[in-house]
């Protein structure tokens, strides 16, 4: 696994809103700790726990470890938004705004990854 994994399973969880707690409960884990350090890179799961992972979230292992979505995953619906009774216009129009905001998140991070 690689240094972007631990943040990856961070902000995959944050976006759930949910604690370290929680995913360790989800993901069958007695203790929070291994979890958490997973987050903390300290350890990395193993490949079973990967896939376990992968299917929480509903992302590729791919994902998890490299941070790149599969292309025909873009067009999916956006799991994380309620999109039942909005018209075509208006999904359209969540999917420029967050265009946009992916767009400010990658020139904050390349500023601030310099």
């Amino acid at each position: 696994m690689n240094d972007k994994t631990p943040k990856i399973l961070e902000n995959l969880r944050e976006n759930k809103g949910w604690s370290k707690t929680e995913v360790a409960r989800r993901l069958g884990i007695k203790t929070v700790s291994t979890y958490a350090n997973w987050e903390y890179g300290i350890r990395t799961p193993d490949k079973d726990m990967l896939a376990k992972i992968a299917n929480l979230y509903d992302v590729s292992i791919d994902f998890l470890i490299t941070g790149n979505k599969d292309k025909s995953q873009e067009n999916e619906n956006l799991f994380f938004f309620d999109l039942e009774g909005l018209s075509e216009e208006d999904i359209e129009a969540v999917k420029k705004h967050i265009e946009s905001l992916r767009l400010m998140a990658k020139q904050y991070n390349e500023k601030n990854d310099k």
